[in-house]
């Protein structure tokens, strides 16, 4: 197996490879992004109650409910428009709780507050064999120098912007 990544990374995978070679080398600009600070206080605010897991500096899970046998694991997030990356960052949170943890009854759900909208995400074999070729694809593209960046829609509200394309 690949050296692990995190859910982040994962997410940004999918996003731009340039967003996920700075996260990964710690360049880190999201403490100044509005979307991040508006996803934060939606999640405070919807699921007061709720508690989050960080486990390992790995995983973030927003929270987390037992049902019977089975561990609901929640990721919350403020819109629907991403929800390929985000599938996957909850996918990999998944995998991750089986194989490192030995958590194996697990279920995930996307949940979207702001669109009343819960979508119910399952770790299968597919799902699995294309996360390891993420992982090992990620732990490639981190290992080279920084990729190029390319302009697209998505750049307009990223943190990155200025960092980018100034």
């Amino acid at each position: 197996m690949c050296e692990w990544v995190n859910g982040v990374q994962i997410n940004y995978y999918f996003i731009c490879k340039t967003k996920l070679w700075l996260f990964s080398h710690h360049i880190k600009m999201e403490q100044e992004s509005d979307n991040v600070s508006l996803g934060k206080i939606l999640h405070e605010t919807t699921y007061k109650k709720e508690k989050e897991f960080l486990i390992d500096n790995k995983i973030n899970i927003d929270f987390i409910h037992k049902n019977k046998n089975i561990l609901e694991v929640h990721e919350v997030k403020k819109s629907n428009k991403m929800e390929k990356p985000d599938k996957y960052q909850l996918l990999y949170y998944l995998y991750y709780l089986r194989e490192v943890k030995d958590v194996k009854n697990t279920i995930g759900y996307l949940d979207y507050p702001s669109i009343k909208k819960k979508t119910k995400i399952e770790l299968n074999h597919e799902n699995e064999e294309e996360l390891k070729k993420i992982i090992k694809e990620i732990n490639i593209i981190n290992s080279n120098p920084m990729i190029k960046p390319k302009k697209s829609k998505i750049c307009r509200k990223c943190s990155y912007l200025e960092f980018c394309f100034s």
